[in-house]
């Protein structure tokens, strides 16, 4: 994929910070999950100006600035006496330099140095207080583990809270984006191919690379592309989620696999984990921003009546046919896996499909909320309900695959108590199904 898609946004942020730093030193931390394009994003934007590019890896600290030493002296054409053995002394040198010139250090993986030496934040703190206001320094710190990132930066009792003076979370590619992808490569695109191709990749900027590079774009040369030998795709969930979870992933790939597999409440799970799961969930919804807590749409915020999701569409569909059948992946059994993935989903494919109406309906209407609607037990479920309070509009839709199943007399009785709460509203009902995509 040579073409650069859809960082107009994130580009203009980042330039604009650069002109900034050309007055004063700049500080930002940059987000998001593993995949995502955040590396690809950086090193594009920066590619013309000046730029250092350090890349944490898991090992020793005097190694690690060995290698910053050769890259600082390449990319400035200065040469270093004597040997920068910590972190603390590149650093402290590079602020040095910064007050005489202006570049951008891009230090990609930080929170790894969580793992190689923790104190290296309370030491940046240090030099970056003393030396910000003479410094011309674009310094841009970029990491994958949403938690520990989290942590360093917004974490009042962290060294480096509140110095960032600014944060951007690079997010998956919208519904536009992956449209225009498919016309440049696949121009004869069908809306189950649209749908497939939303739901494999969820917008990850690797997987959608990795499915061009395999000119797969249909749902049945996707299924083949992943269930296939060395396919990335198999290893995947494990690779991005074990080091954010630590030695208690096991529970957490068990919660995950549950919730992708339609077990969406906390009861349903703890009875069948035995064992009580408060902590996990919260962990998963506030510091790894994996999950979201789901209520009616309207209920009380202390509602008791909740459901969980997975906001990633890639790492629900992991869970749910390749973490869950781990047996059959171990002895390459794809035949079986493409079989079941076919079986189910038919089903499994409309809830994703309600996913991506919700997203649309995000970008395109006027909003100021959305969600689901259901009471107790399940009863009367309305796929979407999108509300402009301030207009007093609602949008109630149902959305099935196939339009004709589709019956819009079923859903306004169905909406009945729902309406009593949206006293006053113009409300529209809608079928959606795969023709509306």
């Amino acid at each position: 994929m040579q073409k650069f898609y859809n960082r107009e946004k994130e580009s203009a942020l980042l330039k604009d910070i650069e002109q900034k730093a050309q007055q004063s030193a700049q500080m930002t931390f940059v987000v998001g999950r593993r995949r995502i394009g955040k590396t690809l994003l950086l090193t594009t934007v920066f590619a013309q100006s000046t730029t250092l590019y350090f890349f944490v890896e898991k090992k020793n600290e005097s190694l690690l600035c060995e290698e910053f030493t050769v890259e600082i002296q390449d990319k400035l054409g200065v040469s270093i006496y004597g040997q920068l053995q910590t972190f603390k002394a590149v650093f402290g040198y590079l602020m040095d330099l910064s007050q005489s010139r202006h570049f951008t250090l891009i230090i990609d993986e930080f929170q790894e140095f969580n793992t190689i030496n923790p104190s290296v934040y309370s030491e940046m703190q240090n030099v970056w207080d003393k030396h910000k206001s003479d410094s011309k320094l674009n310094l841009i710190l970029c990491g994958s583990i949403y938690s520990l990132m989290h942590k360093i930066f917004e974490d009042s009792k962290e060294p480096l809270f509140g110095r960032a003076t600014a944060k951007l979370h690079v997010r998956a590619f919208d519904i536009p984006t992956l449209k225009e992808i498919l016309t440049d490569f696949y121009p004869p695109y069908s809306k189950e191919d649209l749908l497939a191709f939303y739901l494999f990749t969820g917008g990850v900027a690797k997987y959608v690379e990795l499915l061009v590079s395999a000119r797969a774009f249909t749902k049945k040369q996707i299924i083949d592309a992943i269930f296939s030998e060395n396919s990335l795709f198999l290893t995947e969930g494990r690779n991005v989620l074990i080091d954010e979870f630590g030695k208690d992933y096991t529970t957490y790939f068990s919660v995950l696999m549950l919730i992708a597999s339609s077990k969406t409440s906390r009861t349903e799970m703890e009875s069948i984990l035995n064992m009580n799961l408060g902590g996990f969930l919260d962990r998963l919804e506030k510091d790894f921003g994996l999950i979201t807590k789901v209520r009616p749409i309207l209920a009380k915020p202390s509602g008791r009546v909740v459901k969980y999701r997975i906001n990633d569409n890639f790492l629900s569909f992991w869970f749910r046919f390749i973490f869950k059948y781990r047996g059959a992946v171990e002895i390459g059994n794809f035949t079986y896996l493409k079989t079941l993935v076919e079986r189910d989903y038919q089903t499994y494919s409309g809830l994703i499909l309600e996913r991506y109406f919700r997203e649309k309906m995000i970008a395109e209407e006027n909003l100021s909320q959305i969600g689901s609607y259901w009471e107790r037990d399940n009863k009367s479920e309305i796929d979407i309900v999108a509300l402009n309070e301030y207009e007093k509009t609602a949008i109630i839709a149902e959305v099935k695959r196939n339009g004709d199943k589709i019956n819009l007399d079923q859903l306004r009785q169905k909406s009945v108590n729902l309406l009593h709460q949206l006293n006053g509203y113009r409300v529209e009902y809608r079928g959606l199904s795969l023709d509306d995509m």
